[in-house]
């Protein structure tokens, strides 16, 4: 049964533009359910650069482990094309040598009807840990995606990588680069299990810059700490987290080195990012934490990750209690270094605490009136020194138990 709509979802799927370069697919394989689409194929023209950061998990899943060794290996390799397929509905993780031959399987399949070396096929499954994947369901299904590739189905390929997530992310953006238009546009899957160590679940972005691959990968991981690194959900990194930035070069625009490119792919990242967090499973509040005055930015964003993923904050939030002690005690068990009596706490613009006790100006009022809301800002001042940093995430309900307890069923 499909999950009702987060009520933080965006108004609707955005309008993204076509990238030149790039194709897309999709099918419903019944890899975990009936009738639903659930296969999606990006098929990408000779010239694209990739890039990709991947989840750290030790028990990351067998196409993850596929696409590091590729990108290690291959990622400098721009003469032939190259693809992209992802399953939604299983993860082929802890599957042993099964999941390695599944990704093969995939792979050699893709690359025997798309016409690219195996080495330059990129895969990515999402889903239940632990079951095989019947990957002969999605063989069967590849002629028909290599046939029915379109550069205007992203949105089919975004609704096809979905698993809890209530609806379809996408972001885009153009820029001005010496008089000609380059585009940039993203799609990315996730709800649950998001406390990223590179970047969240699933996620694809596509341009049609032109950037060599080295400055493309140098760019991504970058930008990817101040994005997909800076959200949580839950605290629970996934075993299949992937991230991939693929640059056709079809604009003709070289954008190394480009401050403007750099702000337009940062845009559309943290755009998606904060997307996932709006589907955080069973979330009805977006919360931006705001940690300045720490020892270095390191610290600030320990302590900012340690607020986000403390149970007691996050179902205070949903409670609408403006509970700052228990701010106090994430700060305090973080590790990071911290000063009681230094320390000043906000919710919203409301002073809450200062100078190791409760702001004498603060009323109990003003601060549930904060919590209320749907968008709620945190802000924590270490005074310290200058370290600074941002983190995003949502708050924990009855429903997020819901969920999860009925996720294999």
């Amino acid at each position: 049964m499909a999950l009702p709509r987060s009520p933080l979802a965006p108004g609707r799927f955005p309008d993204l533009p076509q990238i030149a370069g790039v194709r897309f697919a999709s099918a419903a394989a019944g890899v975990k359910y009936q009738d639903r689409t659930d296969v999606m194929l990006a098929q990408l023209d000779p010239g694209t650069t990739i890039a990709g950061v991947f989840t750290k998990s030790a028990t990351r899943s067998a196409p993850v482990l596929d696409c590091q060794t590729k990108l290690a290996s291959t990622g400098h390799v721009e003469e032939t094309g190259a693809a992209i397929l992802v399953n939604s509905g299983n993860s082929n993780a802890f599957t042993g040598h099964h999941g390695q031959s599944s990704v093969a399987e995939i792979t050699r399949s893709v690359a025997e009807i798309v016409g690219i070396p195996a080495e330059r096929v990129f895969t990515a499954s999402t889903g239940v840990i632990g079951e095989a994947l019947p990957h002969d369901r999605i063989v069967s299904k590849i002629a028909d995606l290599n046939d029915g590739l379109d550069a205007g189905k992203i949105k089919d390929a975004a609704e096809a990588i979905m698993t809890t997530d209530t609806f379809a992310k996408g972001a885009a953006a153009t820029v001005d680069i010496d008089g000609k238009t380059v585009s940039i546009a993203g799609i990315a899957k996730g709800s649950g299990m998001i406390a990223p160590d590179m970047a969240t679940m699933l996620v694809y972005v596509f341009t049609d810059a032109r950037i060599p691959q080295s400055d493309l990968q140098d760019l991504l991981s970058k930008i990817c700490d101040r994005t997909f690194n800076s959200i949580t959900v839950d605290s629970d990194t996934s075993t299949s987290d992937s991230l991939m930035l693929c640059a056709t070069g079809a604009s003709g625009v070289n954008v190394t080195g480009s401050s403007a490119f750099a702000t337009a792919l940062e845009n559309v990242m943290l755009d998606l990012s904060h997307q996932v967090v709006r589907d955080g499973e069973g979330a009805t509040k977006f919360v931006e934490i705001q940690v300045t005055g720490a020892k270095s930015d390191r610290d600030a964003k320990v302590h900012g990750l340690s607020i986000a993923n403390s149970p007691l904050v996050k179902t205070a939030i949903a409670g609408a209690d403006p509970n700052w002690g228990r701010v106090v005690m994430a700060i305090g068990k973080s590790g990071a270094a911290a000063d009681r009596d230094r320390l000043s706490i906000s919710f919203g613009d409301v002073l809450v605490a200062e100078k190791g006790w409760v702001s004498p100006d603060y009323k109990e009022a003003d601060g549930a009136a904060e919590m209320k809301k749907t968008e709620i800002v945190i802000k924590v001042d270490l005074g310290l020194a200058e370290g600074a940093a941002t983190v995003w995430t949502c708050d924990l309900t009855h429903q997020y138990i819901s969920i999860n307890a009925d996720y294999r069923s």
